[in-house]
Formats: C-alpha cells, structure tokens, sequence
C-alpha cells in the first residue's frame, strides 16, 4: 500500500505458465499451513449477489446465500484487511443486516467483545442461511478502501465489504461464486475470470464470476464507471492492462508517452524479479477528485486513486509517478513473498507488521527506481524525491524517542493518526526511511563486491525463481538475513537492528552518501517541490521556521524545537498575517527570503482556538530547500542503480 501524501523500443517479457489454471480457488501458502478444511467449515460455496446500481448514491445492496448446519452459527465480517495493515473493514457501514432460514427470519445478536461476529441459532432441517444487507458508503476523504469509493460516475468495490463468512474458516478453504450488478452503461474491470454476464447499454448488467477462495475474491476489487478506458501493456501468455474509471471523459486521455513508460514498467520488473507470480495483472486507476486517494495491492492487479486530471496534468502525472510502480512491485514484495505476521489465515486474526520495513519500505525503494528506470521520473525527479524523503526524516524530531522499528510495530494506530505533531508522534515513516536503508543496503552491495552484484540480485533470488500463479511464500528476519548473505556475506543482522533500533540523531542517510550525493538546502525550491505546493495548495517552511501549512494558512504541523515552535507557534492553529499584512503563501515567502538581509524578528499573527496572538520568531536563514548535491570525490552511484535493466 502506498498512502497518499498528507503530507506520487520496449521489450515485454513473456513467461510460460508451468500450469494453466481455469479457475482460481485459492492462494496457495507455502511453509505456512496445510490445505486442510477448517473443522465444521461447509464444503459448499457461498453464493454473494452485489447489486451496485444504486452505487451513485453511496449505497450497496447484498445478498448471500450461506452453507450451515442447525445450531449455533457465528458468522464474521472481514476485520483485518491485507495491504491496509489494521482492523479497517468498515463494520459501521455495514446495516440492513437480515437473516432468513426456509423464508422465516431470525433474530441475530453481535458479540459483546468482538464487534465484527454475530451469533444465531439455525433451526433443525435448515442448510442455507440466508443473508441481507447493505453497505452505506459515506464520503471522508481518505480512510484507504473504507474511504469514499463511489461517485455519480464510478464505483470500486472491494468485496470485503460486502461478505460475511464463518468464524474460524481459513480464508482459503472458503469458496464463493459472487456475482455483481452494475448501473446502466457502466464497463468494468477485475482480475476476477468472468463466467458468464449479461448486459446491454441501455439496461443494468450482471456479471457473474467463476467461482474463487474467500482469499481471491477479497483479493480481486472491482473498478467500474460510466467513462472506462482500458489500455494493454504487453500481449500474452501473461498479459497486464490498465483499466480506468473517470468522472470524465476528458480525464482519460492518458499521452502515447505515459503509456510507453508503463509498458517499460511491464518489461522492467520482468528484468528485476526474472519471474511472475500471477496469470495476468490489471492496474485499477480511478481518476476522481472525490474518492480516498491511495494505492493498495494485490496479487494481479492493484487499487490506483488519484485526482481527476492526474493523467492530463504534467505536474500531477510526476507527482503520482511512483504509485503504479509502487503497488505493482508489492505483488512480489508483500503478496508472494510476505512477512510471516502479515500471512495470517482469515480476516479476523490480528497482523504483525514487525517487518513491515521490508513488505513498504523495499517497495518505496524499488518503486522509486522503478519510476526513474521507465521514464515516469527523470533522474532529476528521483533526487527531488529522494531529497524530500531524507530532509523530511532529518527533522523529525520523534526520532529521538521512537525507533523506525516501533513504527512498524505500531502501525496500525499510525496509519489513522491526526497530522497535529506528527514530526514529534512520527508517522508510518517505515515507508520513506525503509527507502533510504534499502537504497544504503544497496550501495554497500556494489561497494562490497566492486559493482559486481546489486539489490538486483538480491530481488530475483528473493522474490523471484521459476513463474507461479498467485501463491504466498511468508518469510522471517532470519530468512530475509539468509538471503541477503547469498548474495553478500556480511553482518546484515547488525546493519539492519542498528537502523531499526536506534534514535537518530539524523535520518540514515549513508545510502545518499555512499551514492555520490549529500544533502543540502538552499533557497531555491526544486520542481518537486513546485509541484507538490502547486496541486496541493501546499506551502513547506518546514526546514526553515518549522511549519507545514496549507494556502489558507492553517497549520497542519509545527516542528518541534524549530523557530516556530520555540515562539509558541501551535499545530492545528491558522496563520492570519505575515509581518502585519494578511497571509498569502508568497506573502510567507518574500517574508522569508527578506529575513536574510532583516535584523528584526518575523511578526505572525495566529489564531489558535478563539484566541489570537502575534508571535516573533527571530529567523535570520531565508527560504530552505532540500537538494541532493553531487560529492565529486565519489563515484556517481545513485545513476548506475537508475539505469534501466531491460533493453
């Protein structure tokens, strides 16, 4: 998963399947647990109808017809959501619920410690429970799949939302013939095989779906729309398409350019891992100002959200330039190959996210040279990126207290924290430090092995072997050491505990260093920088006075022991006026840039509460920019890692 930011001649490589599968029923996990059904688990399949032609106006409708036997019946609602790494499933949006046995209704109750289980009793001679409800779908603005999913115009439906199972059962042992009904007009996309569909354009269509394990069908979102586009990346034997949904038709028109480069993307990661681990792969990109933005992954396609125009914008398209690689690699680095906390058996078992430095932080590495080597970034934009990754980390001042390792541990409370004192509470940062200890990791291989080996080797022996459909293979720390020393012997334990255990001072930043580059600031903004500002109504004074604030001058966060914050400044308040004038982003600007050639203090006027208050702030530095800067004395290895690798 990758979490929008609060604060972005081609050679196809074609595989040939070992085994040609029809149907998928379901992800085969290797060293972990055995075929075995789960004990008193029904051997029949449920049968999930989803009717979304009310999609518009923000509301599911679900019918499920459930195997059980008589007695007492605990059924579960999907708790733990791969990918989202916490408790997301959207219990609360979940109503209507009905129970019915031979046309009779039951009554139900929800267990008083586990809100996500309902108990019944099924009467004596009753073998099908039927089930009714809806799924109501709000619109806040992020919350991953549980944030705003539908539009007037586009619907993604992420099924486990919308399905309950039995308690105890392993997600693989269920099986469930689902199948959904659309609003008029409306295409789709999925990775789900279709079995058979009725449609028309005038009229509501059904789609249903060959029959799939609970574990492949949660794993296979559907993205649908009135304005729907699908592009082909590569032919077969395995093939990959984007499939688009819009709020307009306008905002389709991704350039000839941009889908070039994502047909480099196909070839590159044939080129990184040597192998694939899905029959087929769909990009799901929805492109609409009004639903949560993020990527989550899964095994053969990914869930894409971003703006409306990102597509057609220049600015907003290299800004989101390292999503669809970012979420394409995890169907490697977190789907196949996944830590062994996060392989658990159904959606009710809590995830470990221990190792999720690896499962996010490899991922944000290997998207972000995956974004440079197909030409989504220019090596410039890489720096640009890389830069902000490592100033951002270098003053936050929560690493004094919190080490990468507790990020990880904690994530999921991380992930919904407020952004007020987010640099002194720290957020998910196992993301962009996990970028710069595996870029680190990186450079020490080439360095070791005088440019002989790379993290490349490492990718293809790791996530890589022969070609596979959809399967997980968990790993441990230990593993993850085994396989890093076949490819370097080193002390990797003590490389990677000394990055996850310690507390700071500075950001990990050997990996830049060893690279041929260093960190510096100056008063220029670079384009990244420009453009982050531009389509976010943003304005970074972080590594100047301290603040991160928005256009309108509220203030999303004040770092802490920075001049802002040692003249009282507090987050969640709004900066009314600059030096007595009101507030503008270039206002702060110039008042930042005078300050070099200024002896007198700069004067805010903030609103904190029903409160105001002018707040001097003895800053004498100008505007402050990340950069990374090229160390002559060094060999230039940061561009020998962004060469692409197919030709």
């Amino acid at each position: 998963m990758i979490i929008s930011l609060k604060r972005k001649q081609v050679r196809i490589f074609s595989f040939i399947l070992l085994v040609t599968f029809t149907a998928l029923p379901g992800i085969a996990q290797k060293h972990k647990r055995t075929a075995t059904t789960a004990s008193g688990t029904p051997s029949q399949p449920i049968k999930l109808m989803v009717d979304a032609t009310q999609a518009p106006q923000k509301i599911l409708h679900a019918q499920e017809e459930i195997p059980v036997t008589s007695g007492e019946v605990t059924l579960v609602y999907p708790k733990w959501i791969p990918g989202e790494h916490g408790p997301t499933g959207p219990i609360t949006d979940f109503t209507g619920l009905e129970f019915f046995a031979d046309g009779k209704r039951l009554t139900w109750r929800r267990d008083l410690v586990e809100m996500y289980a309902f108990h019944l009793d099924v009467p004596q001679g009753v073998n099908t429970l039927e089930a009714k409800f809806d799924l109501v779908m709000p619109a806040p603005p992020e919350g991953f799949s549980s944030g705003a999913s539908a539009t007037t115009q586009l619907l993604v439906l992420s099924w486990n939302q919308v399905v309950l199972y039995w308690q105890g059962a392993k997600s693989d042992d269920v099986t469930v013939q689902a199948a959904v009904k659309l609003p008029a007009g409306w295409h789709y996309g999925t990775a789900l095989q279709v079995q058979n569909e009725s449609a028309a354009s005038n009229v509501a269509g059904q789609i249903s779906f060959k029959p799939v394990s609970l574990t492949m069908l949660v794993d296979s979102p559907v993205l649908s729309g009135a304005h729907f586009r699908r592009i082909q990346l590569s032919p077969g034997p395995i093939e990959h398409y984007i499939d688009i949904a819009a709020d307009s038709e306008a905002a389709l028109a991704m350039p000839q350019q941009t889908i070039d480069e994502y047909k480099n993307l196909v070839a590159e990661t044939g080129a990184l891992f040597g192998a694939r681990h899905y029959l087929h792969y769909d990009f799901l990109l929805t492109l609409s100002d009004h639903t949560a933005h993020f990527g989550l992954e899964h095994h053969q396609s990914s869930d894409d959200r971003v703006a409306e125009r990102t597509m057609i914008d220049d600015d907003m398209r290299w800004l989101a330039g390292g999503l669809l690689p970012h979420e394409m690699t995890h169907s490697w680095n977190g789907k196949y190959r996944r830590p062994a906390g996060l392989a658990t058996p159904n959606y009710q078992d809590p995830m470990k996210g221990d190792l999720l430095w690896v499962y996010e932080g490899l991922t944000d590495y290997l998207g972000y040279i995956l974004a440079a080597r197909t030409g989504l970034w220019t090596k410039q934009e890489f720096l640009d990126e890389a830069a902000e990754a490592a100033a951002a980390l270098d003053h936050t001042p929560g690493r004094s207290w919190r080490p990468l390792q507790d990020t990880a541990d904690a994530a999921q409370l991380l992930y919904g924290a407020p952004d007020e004192f987010e640099s002194w509470r720290r957020s998910v940062d196992y993301y962009p430090e996990g970028f710069l200890i595996w870029l680190e990791a990186d450079t020490v291989i080439r360095e070791q092995t005088h440019g002989q080996k790379s993290l490349n080797d490492f990718c293809r022996l790791f996530h890589g072997g022969q070609n596979t459909p959809p399967e997980i293979v968990p790993y441990t720390f230990d593993e993850l050491v085994k396989a890093l020393n076949q490819v370097l012997p080193y002390d990797w334990t003590k490389f990677l505990r000394d990055r996850l255990d310690s507390y700071g001072p500075g950001a990990p930043l050997g990996g830049i260093i060893n690279g041929g580059w260093k960190q510096a600031y100056d008063e220029h903004p670079s384009e990244y920088t420009k453009a982050m500002e531009k389509t976010r109504n943003e304005v970074d004074a972080r590594f100047s006075i301290g603040l991160a604030l928005n256009d309108k001058g509220e203030i999303r966060d004040v770092i802490m022991n920075s001049p802002a914050w040692k003249a009282g400044i507090a987050p969640g308040s709004i900066l009314l006026a600059v030096n007595g004038r009101k507030y503008t982003p270039d206002i702060l600007r110039d008042a930042l840039a005078e300050s070099k050639s200024s002896k007198t203090p700069l004067e805010l006027l903030v609103s904190n509460g029903d409160f105001y208050k002018v707040h001097a702030i003895d800053y004498h530095d100008g505007e402050r920019y990340a950069h990374l800067v090229r160390d002559e004395s060094k060999p230039d290895v940061l561009s020998e890692i962004l060469k692409p690798l197919a030709k």
